[in-house]
């Protein structure tokens, strides 16, 4: 334990009670480093106290305070799960309640793990916590981004998206970006509690990631793949709740041609996630109406629908698909990581039957293959789609590159109203697109839908529950980022490696 006797350094064990609360509280703060907010440089200094406590108490309370200040964190920056469950999914109070809590604690158990690894390695030594706790952190935030399907949300990295860190984000993706703001933090309490060289070098620690990331922002990782192309988005703006109302459907279609029609000097026209709500062989005149109206324009028209195929199943499997029409043959990419309790839904028969009982969706969708043909426009561009929140997922995309020329993700952030969630998906949207310097195109439901270039900029963005069309010249891109060449396995690699040495260390001194 760090040897002093200053009042700060016995607070969390005299008074674990009040000291809990302090981290939930803190926790519950974190999300105002994240979109909407954007207090990018305040929000990590919440982090401190807790990696404080870390180094001066045992791993069991480490984690302990490590949980209360996880629960907190998700709680305030995932509430919207009872929005997405209760008010439009019409589930009861306490199944939102159930999943919303049950999804925060699962993860603050997970930063439960990352407190108790941070105190167990870290023996009190400051020096020591510079090192461990960074590569603990990133690598639980990597783990609870595949664990149980994973839930990637929240990673530190994202709220740096507007400060020199985000330079990093070519180099070693967004939980790159997570390791080097860990980094600098970890390097405050070392600097204020070492002496003579180690301070110094903790000082220039606390710096240096900030410095390199800024000079590493310019730095062109990628080129134009030439000419820009016209490039727009139809934004439909129906809210959930009338979305599927069937005297809906032939309003939304109809708006979705005419607004399409309206800029038939665009090269591509890009449409939300089921963008006519309906399945595929139930519309197929209209979708061919749309074909032919994007061939006759030269153009290359983008939507999400749902997709019934009947090749391996007689009963048909639907997937949720983005379609592009226009060029010389339809071509579809079919959604892969599906969401759990919204697209399928892991429970035994009985449930699913008490499920229907209750009126709750309770049918599963199919997801589509790992690996997938890119989709071609008709001016040759080659898009790599995401469909809601696979966007979230940046390693996954990785196989698209480098043939991918554009970024395309659409999305139905209907779901979560007017909370903080859509805010939260544009961020992320933003990260995937400095990650591999590729300009992305993203258009929602509702909004936000939004144009963004190869440095994770806003070119231009929609507002929410508005239907609007909006129109910009993307660039696209060819060359590949470091990042895009490695994915995680960089930054993954280097904290187990160290949480490896600091095992059998650990070990080694029973």
């Amino acid at each position: 334990m760090v040897k002093d006797t200053h009042p700060a350094f016995l607070f969390a064990a005299d008074r674990p009670k009040t000291s809990r609360l302090i981290a939930f509280v803190l926790g519950g703060a974190m999300p105002l480093g994240f979109a909407p907010f954007g207090w990018s440089l305040l929000a990590p200094l919440f982090l401190l106290p807790l990696l404080f406590v870390c180094l001066t108490v045992s791993p069991r309370d480490a984690a302990v305070h490590a949980f209360w200040f996880g629960l907190g964190m998700f709680l305030t920056g995932t509430y919207w799960i009872y929005i997405s469950v209760h008010v439009f999914g019409n589930a009861d109070l306490w199944i939102a309640l159930f999943l919303m809590i049950g999804l925060s604690l699962i993860m603050a158990a997970l930063i439960a793990v990352a407190g108790w690894l941070i105190s167990r390695f870290s023996h009190g030594e400051p020096l020591l916590l510079l090192i461990v706790a960074p590569v603990a952190w990133v690598f639980i935030e990597w783990l609870r981004g595949w664990i149980l399907t994973g839930f990637p949300w929240l990673a530190l990295g994202y709220a740096q998206i507007d400060t020199p860190l985000a330079g990093w984000a070519p180099v070693l993706g967004v939980y790159g970006v997570s390791l080097m703001l860990m980094l600098s933090l970890s390097a405050i309490i070392t600097a204020v509690l070492e002496t003579g060289t180690l301070r110094l070098v903790a000082t220039i620690t606390v710096v240096l990631p900030w410095f390199l990331g800024g000079m590493l922002s310019a730095v062109d990782w990628t080129e134009a793949a030439g000419k820009p192309m016209r490039v727009s988005i139809v934004q439909g703006g129906v809210s959930q709740d009338k979305k599927w109302d069937r005297n809906q459907l032939r309003p939304i279609m109809e708006y979705y041609r005419s607004s399409t029609l309206s800029v038939a000097d665009s090269d591509i026209v890009l449409w939300p996630e089921v963008a006519i709500p309906s399945v595929t062989d139930r519309v197929e005149p209209y979708v061919e109406l749309v074909e032919r109206d994007a061939r006759q324009s030269g153009q290359s028209v983008v939507f999400g629908i749902l997709e019934r195929n009947l090749e391996r199943d007689p009963e048909g499997r639907i997937y949720n698909s983005v379609f592009i029409v226009g060029g010389e043959q339809r071509q579809a990419y079919r959604k892969r990581h599906l969401v759990p309790f919204g697209e399928y839904f892991p429970v035994p028969d009985g449930v699913r039957e008490w499920m229907k009982m209750q009126n709750l969706p309770h049918s599963d969708l199919s997801a589509g293959e790992d690996v997938q043909s890119l989709l071609v426009a008709a001016n040759g561009a080659r898009l790599a789609v995401a469909i809601c929140y696979e966007d979230a997922y940046g390693a996954e995309q990785l196989y698209a590159l480098p043939d991918a020329t554009l970024l395309i993700n659409v999305s139905n952030d209907a779901w979560f109203g007017d909370s903080i969630a859509p805010h939260q998906h544009l961020e992320i949207a933003r990260m995937r697109a400095l990650e591999v310097g590729r300009y992305a195109v993203r258009s929602t439901n509702t909004g936000i839908s939004a144009f963004i270039d190869a440095r994770g900029k806003l070119l231009q963005t929609s507002k929410q529950f508005e239907d609007e069309i909006m129109t910009a010249d993307v660039e696209p891109r060819n060359g590949m980022t470091l990042y895009a060449s490695t994915g995680n396995w960089s930054v993954i690699g280097l904290s187990l490696a160290i949480l490896g040495i600091f095992w059998i260390r650990s070990r080694a001194s029973l």
